[in-house]
């Protein structure tokens, strides 16, 4: 190995913890104030799954910002929907896909059409916003979880996740007809 090669790779393995942690470190999930684009509509909702947050426009320029957990490679949604329901504590109950991926944890929903009542113990927590496109439902939400250390993470069956008292907040500011859009 050469000299220039080896001072090169460790200056690179000396840095990479630092920038590791950086990067983890800017990642906060607490919803805040922050500035936006001003081309965003008021009312807007735009969810960036790379980047794990969900920006509610609430001014020109401004939007309060929280922070997601999105789905999975592959099950993640993308495109503009609108807020057509929303639910308190929602009842829950896995797609036909999602039963048909991974049915031995899905295993009590096979041949019936049994529901999980709403509760805390419930997948979609304490609120969900149903996105339909066309009139249409998508499957898709955008919910509470059980699973709080699943925000700022891609795991979920394509639905937007956020933490109980974040949804809560969320869903007693947007109304039925928000626009979401999903990049």
């Amino acid at each position: 190995m050469r000299r220039r090669t080896f001072i090169a790779s460790t200056i690179a393995a000396t840095a990479l913890p630092q920038l590791a942690s950086a990067q983890a470190a800017a990642f906060d999930p607490t919803p805040q104030m922050v500035r936006v684009k001003k081309n965003y509509q008021v009312g807007e909702m735009l969810i960036l799954p790379r980047s794990y947050y969900l920006y509610f426009i609430t001014d020109v320029g401004q939007a309060m910002r929280y922070g997601v957990g999105v789905g999975k490679a592959g099950l993640e949604f993308t495109g503009s929907a609108t807020i057509s329901v929303k639910k308190e504590w929602p009842t829950w109950r896995p797609t036909d896909e999602m039963i048909e991926r991974d049915p031995d944890a899905y295993a009590r929903f096979i041949g019936n059409t049994e529901a999980q009542p709403g509760g805390p113990g419930n997948p979609l927590g304490a609120r969900a916003l149903y996105l339909f496109q066309n009139g249409k439902d998508t499957y898709f939400r955008i919910h509470g979880t059980t699973a709080p250390k699943s925000i700022g993470r891609s795991v979920s069956n394509g639905c937007i996740r956020m933490l109980n008292e974040h949804v809560q907040d969320l869903y007693q500011r947007v109304p039925i007809g928000t626009k979401v859009t999903v990049l």
